[in-house]
């Protein structure tokens, strides 16, 4: 057996803070989604502003993540590159996921919409930079 660590409530308001710290700084409206090695979420925050959608794809690029273990935008560049099978998978292939990785475990991960992919990038490593 190992021991695996996992999120506590005061990590996710310390990677949500810094991630909307990111964005306010920036002046991006954006959605905020966190959550667990399952994917299961732990927070979503929309910011004002906000477009409605990014509600549902934060999370989703989150999911990805932790599905996946990989950045959300492996999956895009995979797509924009001409491998459409991608758009198959159970993934969102949309940068702006971001996973937390501990120990070589991911442990969740962090979904950002509402501005360009790349932005929504910027703040999601923000985030998890504070962990």
């Amino acid at each position: 057996m190992r021991t695996i660590q996992q999120l506590t409530l005061e990590d996710v308001k310390r990677i949500a803070a810094a991630a909307e710290a990111e964005a306010v700084a920036k002046s991006w409206a954006v959605t905020i989604a966190i959550c667990d090695a399952g994917g299961h979420p732990l927070w979503l925050q929309r910011m004002d502003g906000a477009p409605l959608m990014s509600t549902t794809i934060a999370p989703d690029k989150a999911r990805t993540c932790v599905l996946t273990g990989k950045p959300s935008k492996v999956y895009e560049d995979m797509v924009n590159n001409g491998r459409y099978a991608a758009l198959r998978l159970p993934v969102v292939p949309l940068e702006g996921g971001e996973p937390i990785i501990v120990d070589g475990t991911v442990i969740g991960a962090v979904g950002v919409s509402g501005v360009k992919a790349g932005e929504d990038a910027i703040v999601a490593r923000a985030g998890v930079a504070a962990l």
